[in-house]
């Protein structure tokens, strides 16, 4: 490729006036030294510096923010706008300064093309001749973000900070670089569509998600009316460096590795639905600066400065740094941990019964083909440490991450405890998240390893997903190149039982990101340390009586893999793990006999399916339930009704149904017994006038857990200070050692939780965390937690607030009834109550209730009901298939009663 030509010389000048959001009061003209030349040049810059003496604000640092291509500083006047009115309401006065590179925007055309090297030299001159207040915090978007690291890593004693939106610093060999950049860089292409055509400024411009206004498009074009104005577009394009001997690509090099050695705190920005920048670079950032703070906006896209409100995050975490200035590390290195010698790491019952030939665990749907298996401990314990030294020995070492595509059994066993012992970051999201679901959280999560059987490969290899391959069984040389493999777990074991086991991560480390179930939004990957995943462990032990020796039966996967970690005999039943309603009565039965299980848990979802099919069962299957002991269901509310159905399969078993989320898998429980003990819901006092309540009852904290309530106020809003006063309807706020340490590249989230709890820590226990679940409930006076739905879901009306479950319940209670959705429609404050309702049998098509069930309905509800309508099947969450989506009734019911096709929901 050859240099593009600059276009003819101009002079810099002002914008235009009236440009939305623009002050005019921001802009400058500064003349600096060209790098090119040696002479004088001139550049067009907002700059604040004047505006924050105005208000009598002296800055405590200064933002040099740096736009990409096709863009001008017009990108960040919402940055500019931000700190002027923080700055006038008393707080931090941080200076900005957007300049608009050479060739671009309103600075001078000089005629040159510029390189990288040029670029960042440029930008240096420009900082050298203006007066900078305090340290520089360097800002970047798309090609300014190569740029603006160019600048940080020569300016090491002025920097302070690192922030970058959507961009990239390297581009890896032999791998083509997005498809949009290879189109404008065709021959032929690149004059037309950005010098010749604005095409390639109005693709850009179309990437808004959502879609930008008019006016704010016609302020991006402002610079670049005429064909002559738009050459550095054009040159801009042609310096990237898409290859190895690109004349930038020693520059670039040279600012990736740099970068490595900055020592600064750094925030990414990032926008996954960007065609261009997409979240490869985001993990090549991530490498190059592991103590990054990262947050990924769902939905956001290529011009994430349109698409959210970086400018309120990016300043948020320039408050929180210098509180806290330090840079927190995400994994921590080797060592015995807080817990020092009393510590007892997850694999400690694996290196106990290493010698045992007792059964460690039963595979009762092992890959097709293959006989149900048992292994013993001695077995799981070898294969554990062979596949750890393996993996350590194949590079695989601390803090990487690790997706396991592996179905529940003895392969996902070992891989999970194998990286747990190196300090490999577990990434677990299950098949349950859907297709959809399953390829946002892996992408998101950017594992630098996938294992996987051949089925998970091939999906992760036609999806796109990040990671070397590892197959869970050995391949033919054709199958390992179609799918990407580069070596199986019985060859790392083979390898690793000749190789050392490197030191113990310690409990501080990160160990696992485990996805939520996403029936309330986008799945969220949650953090959990080694610490956390062990206090877990502890408080499984003490609550349920689990150990060595005990028999469990899991029927939801994550709880089958912390068997292993407490000793117990473990089996999962026969069943598809993505649809809990496929398990069997005979399939749960099977699992008991094969491990004399004791302990049975599973989903409300598969235990209705359970008791449904009942009638298969052998004499044989119901002398083996009889043996159970303790029955477990979580992950969305039980009825009485389904307790009893399957106690009634294991008559000498006690029914719990624990309260918890991914972000703690255990906050209360309580026994079907002391369900009746608490009452009806429909009976249960609030001292909330305004607020019609109900809801299940979870029972009591567990051990070291707190649960308060924050009040709900009359927009339906959880506010105040959360306490823990009986009868007061609001969100649930819950403390544990076992709580999760954050969410996964969701920095702005978490710093959100820790504000919004931080006046809880000092007054219950020092640095606890807390978390806000988004459950809405309330504590009677015997200290019990009763759930009446999601935060999201509550319905405000004219009278006051709804929250859903107690209308459920009582609805759920008439004839013919299966299961019932709460929907509210209309606008907040005068939203009507709309019962749906599934029947059984099951309506053969939506539509209005027939007038008996809909007079029963209303007759029990407890609360005004505007409408009844009946489905063939409510939708629900894929994983437990039992969480109502309340959020997607309300926009169904909306549509359909203003007229609207009667579809399925």
């Amino acid at each position: 490729m050859t240099l593009a030509r600059g276009g003819p010389r101009a002079a810099a000048s002002p914008p235009p006036l009236g440009l939305p959001g623009l002050d005019p009061a921001w802009s400058r003209l500064v003349d600096s030294t060209d790098a090119l030349t040696g002479s004088s040049v001139t550049w067009h810059l907002l700059d604040t510096g004047a505006a924050l003496e105005a208000l009598g604000a002296t800055p405590v640092g200064t933002i040099v923010a740096v736009h990409g291509n096709p863009t001008w500083s017009y990108l960040w006047r919402r940055l500019a706008a931000e700190t002027l009115r923080r700055a006038g309401e008393g707080g931090p006065a941080w200076r900005v300064i957007a300049p608009d590179q050479l060739e671009m925007g309103f600075s001078e055309r000089t005629g040159a093309t510029r390189r990288l090297a040029d670029r960042v030299r440029d930008i240096g001159a420009l900082t050298d001749v203006l007066d900078l207040d305090g340290p520089v915090v360097a800002l970047g978007h798309d090609w300014g973000g190569v740029v603006a690291m160019g600048w940080a890593v020569d300016h090491p004693g002025q920097l302070s900070a690192l922030t970058l939106l959507n961009t990239a610093i390297h581009q890896p060999e032999g791998s083509p670089i997005p498809a949009p950049l290879r189109l404008a860089l065709a021959p032929g292409v690149l004059s037309t569509a950005s010098t010749v055509t604005p095409a390639f400024l109005d693709t850009t411009l179309a990437l808004g998600h959502p879609v930008l206004t008019a006016g704010i498009k016609r302020a991006y074009r402002a610079p670049y009316l005429h064909r002559d104005r738009r050459a550095g577009i054009a040159g801009f394009v042609a310096d990237i460096p898409a290859t190895a001997s690109h004349w930038s690509a020693v520059e670039l090099d040279r600012i990736a590795e740099g970068i490595r050695h900055l020592g600064v705190p750094s925030l990414l920005q990032w926008g996954p639905e960007d065609p261009i920048f997409s979240d490869r670079y985001l993990d090549d950032l991530i490498d190059r600066m592991p103590h990054s703070d990262v947050h990924r906006y769902e939905g956001a896209g290529h011009l994430i400065a349109e698409d959210v409100d970086y400018a309120g995050a990016l300043l948020d975490w320039l408050d929180a740094r210098r509180e806290t200035p330090a840079p927190a590390s995400a994994v921590t290195g080797a060592g015995a941990g807080a817990a020092g010698s009393a510590r007892r790491p997850l694999w400690s019952n694996l290196d106990a019964l290493s010698a045992s030939a007792e059964t460690a665990l039963v595979e009762l749907a092992p890959p097709s083909g293959s006989e149900p298996r048992t292994i013993s401990w001695s077995l799981l314990s070898r294969r554990v440490r062979e596949l750890a030294s393996g993996l350590a020995a194949a590079g695989v070492g601390a803090g990487d991450r690790v997706s396991l595509l592996v179905p529940p059994g003895a392969d996902l066993t070992a891989a999970l405890y194998a990286c747990l012992r190196i300090g490999a970051v577990v990434v677990v999201a299950d098949a349950g998240l859907g297709i959809r679901g399953l390829t946002r959280a892996v992408r998101g999560a950017h594992p630098d390893v996938v294992i996987g059987a051949a089925q998970g490969l091939a999906a992760a290899r036609a999806l796109g997903w990040p990671g070397r391959r590892i197959s869970t069984t050995r391949l033919g040389p054709a199958q390992r190149a179609v799918l990407g493999v580069t070596t199986s777990l019985p060859d790392l074991a083979r390898r690793g039982a000749a190789s050392e086991l490197p030191p113990e991560p310690s409990a501080d480390a990160v160990a696992a990101v485990l996805f939520t179930s996403g029936s309330t939004g986008p799945a969220k990957g949650v953090v959990y340390t080694h610490a956390q995943l062990e206090a877990l462990r502890d408080l499984l032990a003490t609550q349920y009586g689990v150990g060595v020796g005990t028999g469990l039966v899991a029927g939801f996967a994550p709880f089958a893999l912390l068997g292993p970690a407490l000793g117990a005999r473990t089996a999962t039943p026969d069943m598809d793990v993505s649809a809990p309603r496929t398990l069997t009565a005979e399939a749960v039965a099977a699992a008991v006999a094969a491990v004399q299980g004791r302990v049975v848990f599973l989903s409300p979802a598969a235990i209705a399916n359970v008791v449904a099919t009942a009638d298969g069962l052998a004499d044989d299957d119901r002398a083996a339930l009889s043996g159970v002991e303790l029955v477990l269901s979580a992950g969305a509310p039980v009825s009485v009704e389904l307790l009893d159905g399957i106690t009634a399969l294991m008559p000498g078993a006690t029914a719990h149904t624990p309260y918890g989320m991914t972000e703690g898998l255990l906050m209360t429980d309580i026994t079907l017994d002391g369900i009746r003990a608490a009452g009806s819901a429909s009976a249960v006092p609030t001292r909330d006038a305004e607020i019609t309540a109900g809801g299940v009852c979870v029972g009591r904290p567990a051990p070291g857990v707190s649960v308060l309530i924050a009040p709900l106020d009359a927009d339906g809003a959880a506010t105040g200070l959360p306490a823990a006063a009986a009868g007061v309807t609001g969100e649930v706020v819950v403390s544990a050692p076992h709580l999760k340490q954050g969410y996964d590249q969701l920095w702005l989230t978490d710093e959100a939780a820790v504000r919004d709890t931080a006046e809880l820590s000092p007054s219950r226990g020092g640095d606890a965390r807390w978390h806000r679940t988004g459950d809405v409930g309330h504590l009677d006076a015997d200290g019990r937690l009763w759930i009446e739905g999601r935060l999201p879901h509550v319905v405000v009306t004219a009278d006051g607030v709804v929250t859903p479950v107690g209308p459920e319940q009582r609805i759920g209670a008439v004839a013919g009834v299966a299961r019932v959705g709460i929907a509210g429609v209309g606008p907040r404050g005068t939203q009507q109550v709309i019962a749906i309702v599934e029947t059984v049998p099951a309506a053969r098509r939506p539509g209005l209730a027939a007038p008996e069930l809909a007079a029963a309905a209303r007759s029990a509800a407890g609360v005004p009901l505007a409408a009844v309508l009946v489905v063939p099947r409510l939708p629900t969450d894929i994983r437990h298939n039992s969480k109502i989506d309340r959020a997607r009734l309300s926009r169904w019911a909306e549509r359909v009663l203003a007229g609207g096709r009667m579809s399925a929901p």
